[in-house]
C-alpha cells in the first residue's frame, strides 16, 4: 500500500482504558489497543495536521497479559487528599503496526505541506530513532518504544490460535478536522483477531458512531506551521 510504514511497539504495561470500567473511579484495560491508541502512537513517531494516518493492522506478538495495582489518585477538587484505586493493565505488551498516511483533504488550506516523498522519509526516520516524541502505551505512566520491524516476519504467540472475538470496543474519535463535521463523535466495533492479526475498518466505514459533543476545526495557517520542507532542511543539516 502506497505510504504504509511497520514498526514495533513495546513496554512493560499499557492502558488502554475500557471507558465503561472508569465510572467507578477504577480503570480496566481493554485486551488489545484501540485503532485510536494505535493512531496516537504514530502520531507521536511524527505528526503534521496536513497529514492522516489510517492504522491498517496490528499483530498481537506476546500473550495478553493482565496484572493489578493498586493506586492512589488525587480526589477532583481536592489535591490534598488520594483514594485507593486499582488500575488493571496489560503486561510486557509487544505490537507490531502497520499503517499509512493520507493528505488530509479537510485542510486544503495546509496544500503547500502535501509533499509525499519527504514525509514518507521524514516518518522512516522518526521511526528508526524510536519517535520525534515520547511514547505511551494508552496513559502517560506506560512508556512506549519503537522500532522499525519487518511486519510477521517474528514469532508471534498467536499465530496459529484461530479467531479471538473481543464484542464491542472503542475503534476511536471523529474529530472536526478528520470527518468535517462541527462535532466530536466516537466510533464503536466489534475486532476479530485471527492468528494474532486484527485487521482495522478505515473509520469512514465504522457503523456504530455515537456524537458526543459540537466542537469546532483546530484553525491553523501555513505560516504557524514547520513545513515538511523546512523540516528536511533541519534534518538534512544534522546529518
Amino acid at each position: 500500500m502506497r505510504n504504509q510504514v511497520s514498526f514495533k511497539v513495546y513496554g512493560e504495561y499499557a492502558l488502554f482504558t475500557d471507558p465503561v470500567t472508569k465510572m467507578g473511579g477504577e480503570k480496566m484495560t481493554y485486551q488489545v489497543p484501540t485503532y485510536q491508541a494505535l493512531k496516537g502512537i504514530t502520531e507521536s513517531i511524527y505528526w503534521k495536521p496536513s497529514i492522516t494516518y489510517y492504522v491498517d493492522e496490528v499483530r498481537i506478538v506476546n500473550p495478553i497479559q493482565m496484572e493489578s495495582k493498586g493506586i492512589r489518585p488525587m480526589k477532583y477538587n481536592d489535591s490534598s487528599a488520594s483514594d485507593l484505586a486499582y488500575y488493571t493493565y496489560l503486561k510486557q505488551p509487544c505490537y507490531e503496526v502497520k499503517v499509512h498516511f493520507e493528505f488530509n483533504q479537510y485542510r486544503p488550506d495546509l496544500k503547500q505541506d502535501w509533499n509525499e516523498h519527504k514525509h514518507f522519509q521524514i516518518l522512516k526516520r522518526a521511526i528508526k530513532v524510536g519517535g520525534r516524541r515520547d511514547i505511551f502505551l494508552g496513559t502517560r505512566e506506560c512508556q512506549g518504544y519503537v522500532e522499525p520491524v519487518d511486519f510477521g516476519e517474528s514469532e508471534g504467540f498467536y499465530d496459529h490460535y484461530g479467531e479471538l472475538h473481543f464484542g464491542t470496543m472503542v475503534h476511536g474519535l471523529s474529530y472536526p478536522d478528520e470527518t468535517g463535521k462541527d462535532e466530536l463523535a466516537v466510533r464503536l466495533w466489534q475486532p476479530i483477531m485471527e492468528n494474532g492479526v486484527i485487521h482495522f475498518l478505515r473509520p469512514e466505514t465504522c457503523e456504530l458512531i455515537r456524537p458526543l459533543k459540537s466542537m469546532q476545526m483546530k484553525p491553523f495557517t501555513f505560516n504557524e506551521i514547520e513545513s515538511v520542507d523546512q523540516l528536511t532542511e533541519v534534518l538534512e543539516g544534522e546529518e
